[in-house]
């Protein structure tokens, strides 16, 4: 079988016994270097790709994906409107909702909140809501118009000190005029549920209640506007650009990713210098290849001169110095790979392991997650170890082509 001559060299300088002991040994360390740091890369990159989609899911399930809102103040016209959304083929649902910011008083408490009016029957299209729901049957139950009942999230009645059954003021912030002057507007509700979706901002500053109770209350004769559901959330900015020519100028369309903005920015940072930081870890312990080189090739210099005398070109010693270099990178990333894909898919059962020695790492009274989320996304393992084999080959070289430009006299002068 035809095999090329720098590349059985390089091979067997790879796999033979060293006389210098510490030339292997800091091969080893650059193998192990390689492995930790592409392990570490993709171990971080899919913990954090989990907390991305964990938080996303939250996030849309009590968020609309899109949203169709009139330019003025109310949207009176929004069964036309929803019924022209809704033949937009991945649109699935829509559903109005008022909405407004108010200051809740409970037990001496007060705090501002944002209340969102909608009708139970048609609130099940856009949002998981129902399902969020404790101490309390279904929306249909809670949510009766004319009653005045509301559903306050889990932290929001927290903070309040209210529990099902007890009375909380809403104080609108526009002010009525009377004998005595401007009045604030206010109306007490009937706390009918709670709910949690485990996204602080929803859970401590929205409270729900019935569209038509909400519309009184704001002084609206319409909707503020229409909630959507997109079959595919990670489409919305297309589809919203789509729905925006359906609709015409007199409605202004959104999406979740737009209303969210901050947050998904804010990770995107996060992820690219969690993988900068942990990068270093990768080009440390691929540049340990030059030292191992650097030595190797002091070492065979006499085996190098023999090569050039039998007619080895500087090319050919170039390529058997990139051989072992390059296998030393290679073999410590598909160590890494390996390593990193078996720990990231296992890392609900390794964090609760480290949990018993440093006590709990995720507290879900913080982050609502009671369990270490873990998505394992190809591309990006693809890129990591892309980006590892790189660097080795990289770092090989310089100390290869050190190599090519030995010279047969001096090298052999001494021997």
């Amino acid at each position: 079988m035809f095999q090329p001559y720098p590349l059985f060299i390089g091979l067997r300088y790879t796999r033979a016994k060293r006389r210098n002991h510490f030339i292997s040994f800091i091969s080893l360390i650059s193998i192990v270097g390689i492995a930790l740091g592409v392990t570490a890369l993709i171990t971080v990159t899919s913990v954090m790709n989990g907390f991305e989609k964990e938080m996303t899911e939250r996030i849309v399930g009590a968020s609309s994906h899109a949203t169709v809102m009139g330019l003025g103040e109310s949207m009176d016209d929004w069964e036309s409107v929803a019924n022209e959304v809704s033949q937009h083929p991945e649109v699935l649902g829509a559903a109005p909702y008022v909405e407004g910011q108010v200051m809740l008083v409970h037990n001496g408490r007060s705090t501002g909140s944002l209340i969102r009016g909608i009708l139970p029957s048609q609130e099940g299209k856009v949002s998981e809501l129902n399902d969020k729901l404790e101490r309390t049957e279904s929306l249909n139950v809670a949510l009766v118009p004319g009653e005045f009942g509301m559903l306050l999230g889990s932290d929001l009645a927290g903070y309040l000190g209210a529990i099902v059954g007890d009375k909380v003021t809403v104080i609108t912030p526009e002010a009525s005029v009377t004998p005595m002057g401007f009045v604030p507007r206010l109306k007490r509700f009937t706390v009918t549920g709670i709910f949690r979706f485990g996204m602080y901002q929803f859970d401590r500053n929205l409270a729900v209640m019935h569209a038509e109770d909400s519309a009184k209350l704001l002084k609206q004769d319409g909707v503020t506007g229409v909630r959507l559901k997109l079959a595919n959330t990670r489409r919305a900015p297309l589809v919203t650009n789509d729905l925006r020519q359906s609709v015409g100028m007199n409605y202004y369309v959104t999406d979740w990713t737009q209303q969210n903005a901050n947050y998904f920015l804010a990770v995107k940072m996060e992820k690219t210098m969690m993988f900068i930081i942990l990068s270093l870890i990768v080009a440390v312990a691929a540049f340990n290849i030059v030292s191992t080189l650097v030595m190797m090739v002091q070492d065979k210099q006499a085996d190098i001169a023999i090569l050039r005398t039998q007619g080895a070109s500087p090319k050919a010693v170039m390529m058997t110095f990139l051989v072992q270099g390059t296998l030393i990178g290679l073999v410590g990333t598909i160590v890494g790979f390996f390593g990193g894909v078996a720990l990231a898919s296992n890392i609900d059962i390794v964090v609760p392991f480290i949990e018993r020695f440093t006590g709990p790492v995720l507290n879900p009274e913080v982050y609502y997650i009671d369990k270490m989320p873990s998505d394992i996304r190809w591309p990006s393992v693809f890129n990591i170890v892309m980006m590892s084999f790189c660097l080795s080959v990289l770092a090989t070289l310089y100390p290869a082509w050190r190599a090519s430009q030995t010279d047969p006299a001096s090298a052999l002068s001494y021997e």
